[in-house]
């Protein structure tokens, strides 16, 4: 039987779970289609991507979305990209049928594991032309996160150069891209089978961590981004510049970490968060549509494979991102 019979008009599909747990934990639910409210704008979505913070909410861990979390069952989710399908009062930037990308509400529940959101129209900007839903939904979370960590955190500055950890993730490819954009000298650590790759994306040096100590064999940097944790941070105070900036994503900067930049007179950023942005994602916008900014998706699942999803995601071996289709035929049928 077809599962849409049995939906109300103003229900829609999602994914979600009931108790935190592994990638089983994950069903198809109904619920109510959110109602825009004015100033907001209700998305169809046609793709999503999988970020850390969805697998580890998933699994138990005290996120900063997991704080946020009402009771009841949760839908999981941030990054969106789709077709508007209706606009609340007071909305000039789109129009119904516009395409378009976002992070709505981050860190509280999104949704975008469903067939709709809806979310004040400034946390969206016009999907670029030259992206397919997917390849736009791979940015919002992974690209904000980047440039607020270049931009905001760290001020990067052309003639720079800057030290991008895991460089061929989720975050390190976007990151590479964006500081290239800004006229910064790109150093990345990779898996050496990823180097030529990511200096086709601008790196001028890659760094296999798994051959060589980093801090052994690399000149000083103004800016490192910390994508990794543990003891990366520690040892990549030794290669900042003196009044050096070391950004570390997720977590913060720990007690070791801070003496070591102490002693070294060097700058580390408290762990930073990213946020709805609009004028961010329309920064990041015009750069994928001048091919200087193009994500890399290792795989695309549907909506009912989002389970099989999580699970790679976790492995922690995936190299870009893996979206997440939500087309008509990737639900399940019953």
């Amino acid at each position: 039987m077809d599962f849409m019979a049995e939906i109300d008009e103003n229900d829609m599909r999602a994914v979600g779970y009931d108790a935190p747990g592994d990638p089983l934990v994950l069903h198809e639910i109904r619920l109510a289609r959110p109602e825009v409210l004015p100033s907001e704008v209700l998305v169809r979505v046609h793709a999503s991507s999988i970020n850390p913070i969805d697998w580890r909410t998933r699994g138990g861990w005290r996120t900063p979305a997991a704080h946020a979390a009402a009771p009841g069952v949760q839908v999981l989710g941030w990054d969106v990209s789709g077709t508007v399908a209706e606009i609340g009062h007071g909305v000039h930037r789109f129009r119904v049928g516009d395409e378009v990308f976002g992070l709505p509400w981050f860190p509280r529940p999104a949704r975008a594991n469903a067939e709709f959101v809806a979310a004040p129209s400034r946390q969206f900007a016009r999907k670029p032309e030259n992206l397919s839903h997917a390849e736009a939904a791979a940015l919002p979370l992974a690209g904000l996160t980047a440039l607020h960590a270049l931009t905001v955190a760290a001020t990067t500055r052309a003639g720079q150069r800057v030290l991008v950890h895991a460089g061929a993730g989720g975050v390190g490819h976007l990151a590479i891209q964006i500081a290239h954009s800004l006229g910064a000298e790109v150093v990345a650590t990779a898996r050496t089978s990823q180097h030529d790759w990511l200096r086709s994306l601008g790196a001028t040096e890659v760094i296999d961590h798994h051959v060589h100590r980093f801090e052994e064999v690399l000149r000083p940097v103004d800016v490192v981004l910390d994508l990794v944790g543990g003891d990366v941070g520690p040892r990549s105070v030794a290669v900042l510049k003196a009044g050096g900036t070391l950004v570390r994503v997720a977590p913060g900067p720990d007690d070791v970490l801070l003496a070591a930049a102490a002693r070294e007179g060097v700058t580390v950023t408290p762990g930073i968060l990213v946020e709805p942005d609009g004028a961010g994602l329309d920064y990041l916008a015009a750069l994928a549509e001048t091919g200087r900014l193009t994500p890399r998706i290792s795989r695309v699942y549907p909506i009912s494979g989002l389970a099989d999803a999580h699970a790679a995601a976790a492995e922690g071996h995936t190299v870009g991102k893996i979206a997440i289709s939500l087309g008509p035929d990737d639900w399940q049928n019953e």
